[in-house]
């Protein structure tokens, strides 16, 4: 159950930023002594990767905060971040982290089962931040990347790092993320819906008027 939510938090944090959660996650390995990634995902803590990962992540953040440029890094990033997703939940599913030290076999023997959740997973959390943004350009002319981008990425860095540190914390976290956006969906289909009938021309009966 904790590393399905270890996983769970880092895949959704890929989706938001691809290389947050994997730096982090390399950081951990190699910092960290509570933190093992296991054999196979030991790469993500070495030197080149880490510096590799690092020159990413500082791109990503300064790109995705520049109007245009914004819509542009999420059409490349909709391969990116899954990948990401999926690599993070397989890293972090597998691994000893602080709350975990003895991982689920079920994790390390099926190893494709976590690769494809997170793909999935990182796909979604993609497809709803691209979307959202989209949207929120068009109503501000850019003016709201910016903003979003930093907002996003906290999340992105608060989800990897609760998920190496404290797990359950980065459950909160995402549960709480998933109903603000809910609630922000809907708010937004139901102003939609205000604006289109102040739109509808209303009728008067007929001599209506010249009474």
């Amino acid at each position: 159950m904790i590393e399905f939510l270890i996983g769970t938090s880092l895949a959704a944090s890929a989706g938001l930023n691809a290389w947050m959660p994997l730096f982090l996650l390399g950081l951990a390995d190699r910092f960290l002594p509570a933190v093992n990634l296991p054999a196979g995902w030991s790469w993500i803590g070495s030197d080149i990767a880490l510096w590799i990962l690092g020159a990413l992540l500082a791109l990503e953040i300064v790109a995705d905060k520049i109007p245009a440029l914004d819509s542009i890094n999420d059409v490349i990033q909709s391969v990116l971040r899954p990948a990401s997703g999926g690599i993070v939940f397989g890293a972090g599913a597998s691994a000893e982290t602080v709350a975990v030290d003895n991982p689920s076999t079920f994790f390390s023997q099926n190893t494709w089962v976590p690769i494809v959740t997170g793909i999935v997973i990182a796909l979604v959390v993609h497809v709803t931040k691209a979307t959202g943004r989209l949207a929120a350009n068009t109503v501000t002319a850019g003016l709201a990347a910016p903003v979003l981008s930093t907002a996003e990425d906290g999340a992105s860095f608060l989800l990897a790092a609760l998920a190496i540190i404290v797990p359950v914390l980065a459950g909160l976290l995402l549960i709480g993320l998933i109903v603000a956006v809910i609630m922000l969906f809907r708010r937004r289909r139901r102003t939609r819906g205000d604006v289109v009938v102040s739109e509808i021309p209303r009728h008067e009966p007929p001599g209506a008027a010249s009474s």
